[in-house]
């Protein structure tokens, strides 16, 4: 019997229903959860992503729910990137993708410790971080919090420094200050809290993540690659088994045993092979026509490696050359052009195919909305795309 088929249209209908684009979430949890975790390399776009699917978007909703309430947490993730998802994920998270993360970040800067040091090497390198890392920590708890710069002056091993690519034009001398509080962080023994400045900054307080979230949960690493796949599946599926394994950045071995632990069904994704959630087969009812302006690295665009069913040939005005995405404008699940802030805040945008009116008149609605939300805030993308640059040269 051949699988069943899902056409690219009930994707797009249930891009638009589960992302919450189609119709607004009810609560900012439920906004992280339809997309399992928000990106979060460039801090604006948690806050832009959200509010994206939030009938009244808002800052503060975003900022209660990581600093005060502390119902989300922004954490080292799949890809070693860093993400905001809820608690539970996060757990899931942890286990699952960042502590293997850990064990090669580790292990390659003990390298550079031992070989690359400035201006020596470090001896016992392994040794020396383990040191320095259980010092950092506890130097954090007597604090309760602290910055990076505070840490260095109570460890000053943290100003340790390494010389990269010696010899070569982008030659550089750096401390690893950083470094080591990523490990410490991919590891679970702290958390970033909150920015030292606007929402727009990426200079974290740290803290215990114990203390700041405390009774998170620990998982076994099996169960919670199989975990997060599923949820991954609830959010993104039916998909190919490629878009889970590079959402994810696991190994192909990692993928297959997570991949069994759910025992998805194999279905036809309009000739592409893919898997589905065995009790997700049932067609979603086509939401009405929805239009939705979504910011640089927001997840839905980022949720898929194989990106044609809703990308169509707008990729190269659309991404950087590290694959990256800029701000777009999605119509019933599908791409149709980009958008971006210009200096005086307006926000100009470019439709990169026919829409016909009814869309246009939305798409010229949301610009509008956007505009009035963002208000005296002007947010840059870290990442610029083709179109983006252009629209606001």
């Amino acid at each position: 019997m051949p699988p069943p088929t899902i056409t690219t249209a009930q994707r797009r209908a249930r891009l638009g229903v589960r992302h919450h684009l189609a119709a607004p979430a009810a609560t900012i949890t439920d906004a992280v959860t339809g997309v399992v975790a928000l990106h979060a390399t460039d801090p604006a776009t948690v806050h832009l992503s959200a509010s994206a699917r939030l009938a009244t978007p808002g800052v503060s909703l975003v900022e209660q729910a990581l600093y005060d309430d502390r119902t989300l947490l922004r954490l080292l993730g799949m890809r070693r990137t860093v993400f905001v998802t809820t608690l539970d994920t996060a757990a899931l998270v942890q286990a699952g993708c960042s502590a293997d993360i850990a064990v090669k970040q580790r292990k390659l800067l003990e390298q550079h410790l031992g070989q690359q040091g400035h201006p020596e090497n470090v001896p016992e390198p392994g040794k020396w971080l383990r040191d320095v890392e259980d010092s950092v920590e506890a130097a954090l708890r007597a604090r309760g919090s602290a910055t990076a710069q505070q840490l260095s002056e109570d460890e000053p091993r943290l100003r340790q420094q390494l010389l990269m690519a010696a010899g070569k034009p982008y030659e550089a001398i750096g401390n690893v200050t950083s470094r080591v509080l990523f490990l410490l962080a991919a590891d679970g023994r702290i958390a970033r809290g909150r920015p030292r400045g606007s929402w727009l900054s990426s200079q974290y307080v740290w803290h215990p993540l114990d203390v700041w979230v405390p009774g998170l949960r620990s998982w076994d690493a099996e169960e919670a690659r199989a975990e997060l796949a599923r949820r991954w599946l609830r959010a993104y599926g039916p998909a190919p088994v490629a878009d889970l394994r590079w959402w994810t950045g696991w190994t192909a071995g990692q993928t297959k045993k997570a991949l069994a632990a759910v025992s998805p069904v194999e279905v036809d994704l309009d000739g592409v092979p893919g898997v589905a959630l065995a009790d997700d087969l049932s067609p979603v009812p086509p939401p009405s026509p929805w239009v939705a302006f979504l910011p640089a690295l927001d997840p839905t665009p980022m949720g898929w490696q194989e990106r044609d069913w809703f990308l169509g040939p707008h990729r190269p005005a659309l991404f950087d050359r590290s694959g990256n995405v800029g701000p777009t404008i999605w119509a019933s699940g599908r791409i149709v052009g980009g958008w971006g802030q210009r200096a005086s805040g307006e926000i100009a945008y470019r439709l990169l195919e026919d829409v016909g009116s009814e869309v246009a008149a939305r798409v010229e609605s949301e610009a509008d909305r956007c505009a009035s939300w963002y208000g005296e805030v002007r947010a840059v993308p870290r990442f610029r795309t083709p179109l983006e640059r252009e629209l606001t040269a």
